[in-house]
């Protein structure tokens, strides 16, 4: 079987290893408000459980999730209970999701408390990385405290590491420069956040893609696999330490693993 277990790499200069590939888990607790091509049902914990441990298997240790993914830090908090040492846990503040919308908080306060009840949702002591989940004025949020704030909760010892999920490349290069991650789309379709990529290779800083498949609408390239086609395109990259899939779909995961494998192994 296909495996990532010998693939992993450094986040960054954080101290984390991490796949090139991670779960993402927005459809583990939020179906309304995506932008998939299709609709899709929130599967039970049996089915989560099942992927989780196939995930493992196939040697993804990373797990993003998010209060804004509905019931997802909630879930998977008793579903990882006795393999929190197997996993590099990625959450969020700032977005908040409640009956259907969207509503985006930056300040001290809410980041501090965001970041510890995600620590009691998740039951852990500790959450590996922590990003800014933008509404898209990257600058601004970046400005109304919670920087500061992660950046304590990590003195503290409750976060390793901070960093911003972003639309812009000003956001991404201004989270980079104190922070320690940025998470950026990339993908066939949108490659305008490249220099945020440029700048982390330059300094060392850890790089996380998002939509990384277009949120399922990746584009054919002159016949290629769209997947084939997408990872060469993010992998190629020095700075991009890991691309979140956000699939529900077992064979989907391992067509993912045993692509993004096979294009790594290639190029080294």
């Amino acid at each position: 079987m296909t495996s990532l277990h010998d693939l992993h790499r450094p986040l960054g200069s954080t101290g984390l290893r991490v796949s090139p590939l991670g779960l993402g888990t927005v459809k583990f607790g939020r179906d309304q408000g995506v932008k998939y091509p299709n609709g899709f049902t929130i599967p039970d914990d049996a089915s989560v459980r099942r992927l989780l441990d196939q995930a493992r298997d196939l040697g993804i240790n990373l797990i993003d999730t998010a209060p804004a993914y509905g019931s997802s830090e909630t879930r998977l908090g008793p579903l990882l209970r006795g393999q929190r040492q197997d996993w590099v846990i990625v959450s969020k503040v700032g977005e908040e999701f409640d009956n259907g919308h969207s509503h985006f908080d930056f300040s001290a306060a809410h980041t501090r408390f965001s970041v510890e009840r995600s620590l009691k949702r998740l039951e852990t002591d500790v959450i590996d990385l922590v990003l800014v989940h933008s509404d898209g004025n990257d600058l601004d949020a970046l400005q109304a405290g919670v920087y500061d704030t992660l950046a304590a909760l990590k003195a503290e010892g409750k976060i390793r590491g901070y960093g911003l999920s972003g639309k812009t490349v000003a956001g991404g290069l201004q989270a980079l420069a104190s922070g320690d991650c940025a998470m950026v789309t990339y993908n066939l379709n949108e490659q305008a956040e490249r220099p945020v990529l440029d700048y982390a290779a330059e300094h060392g800083k850890a790089i996380l893609i998002k939509k990384a498949l277009a949120s399922g609408h990746a584009c054919l390239q002159d016949g290629e696999d769209p997947i084939q086609a997408s990872f060469r395109l993010i992998f190629s990259h020095p700075a991009a330490a890991s691309a979140i899939v956000g699939t529900i779909n077992p064979h989907h995961l391992s067509h993912n693993v045993s692509t993004a494998a096979a294009i790594i192994r290639a190029s080294v």
